[in-house]
């Protein structure tokens, strides 16, 4: 992950500072950085010229303190251990600058379980990038309680200049991403234990269904198109069938008690209305034409069940 952040913030014109567990292996990630940057260019995943900028732009560091020393944005991406992420922190805040900004991109660890190992903390807080970095475009920018709070801002215009979009997330385990993510692993595993679908096949379903609509589309966009009404009839049935996994969130309950059904009543979890509805329907329609011809394109993933 981090070899990947720092190609996108070099890409996005800054000289990026690696640093490792020695100067050899920041030295030798680099090298494959270069190499990787010169596969995607031929590939045309990077633009043309891409490893030139990278072979000026980033620069291995003989240790985190000297990478640091006089970095404007720091971003610490070791691996999932609590201690071993504060004692990184630890290092980093010692030797940067006071004014200098630090973020993690932990993936499910609270950025306030963090926050303990750096010096002045309200220059601190999660800036979470998805595998592969270079290509994913979203990025969860995560406040702890004492975060200062132009910090999300000026990361978010940094990351922009990337071609990222960074996403204003609370401090809780997990996240956004990963919460909804993990929630969907364990229901899939439990359909797959219960014998009601292969692996191939819960993926396959997820891939072909709702999985179309979630590029263009997130949850609530999708509930409120589709009706709250029925979300909350569906809820009910599946609650009678699986009542210690189902139950209909209070928030939706309250939109359908007060008659917000989404887009037909004109209010939901959204601001659309049914005006907006050829225009959304057009939109949805080509959108979904364009990503089947793109996957007919691009052919069927080289997975193996």
């Amino acid at each position: 992950m981090g070899g990947g952040i720092a190609q996108v913030l070099a890409l996005a014109g800054r000289t990026v500072h690696l640093a490792d567990v020695s100067a050899e292996v920041a030295t030798a990630s680099r090298e494959r950085l270069l190499r990787e940057a010169a596969e995607f260019e031929r590939d045309g995943l990077f633009a043309a010229g891409s490893v030139a900028v990278l072979e000026k732009s980033l620069v291995a560091a003989a240790s985190i303190e000297e990478a640091v020393a006089d970095a404007d944005f720091i971003e610490e991406a070791v691996p999932e251990i609590l201690e071993l992420k504060r004692a990184t922190l630890a290092r980093i805040s010692a030797a940067a600058r006071p004014d200098a900004i630090i973020g993690s991109n932990t993936s499910t660890i609270a950025i306030g379980e963090l926050a303990v190992a750096v010096a002045n903390p309200a220059r601190f807080l999660g800036v979470h990038f998805s595998n592969p970095a270079p290509f994913i475009p979203g990025v969860e920018l995560i406040s702890h309680d004492t975060t200062d709070a132009a910090l999300r801002d000026e990361v978010a215009a940094l990351l922009a200049e990337a071609g990222k979009r960074g996403v204003p997330i609370t401090d809780v385990t997990g996240f956004v991403l990963n919460r909804l993510q993990y929630a969907l692993f364990s229901e899939a595993s439990r359909l797959v234990e219960e014998g009601v679908a292969s692996a191939e096949s819960i993926d396959t379903v997820v891939r072909t269904t709702f999985g179309h609509r979630l590029p263009f589309f997130g949850p609530f966009a999708i509930a409120d198109m589709a009706g709250l009404d029925v979300y909350d009839f569906c809820y009910r049935s599946l609650a009678e069938a699986y009542p210690e996994r189902f139950t209909a969130p209070a928030a939706l309950r309250e939109h359908v008690d007060r008659g917000e059904l989404g887009v037909k009543s004109g209010s939901g979890f959204l601001a659309m209305d049914d005006s907006s509805l050829p225009a959304l329907i057009a939109y949805r329609n080509r959108a979904y034409v364009a990503m089947s011809k793109l996957l007919d394109e691009l052919g069927p993933a080289p997975t193996r069940y």
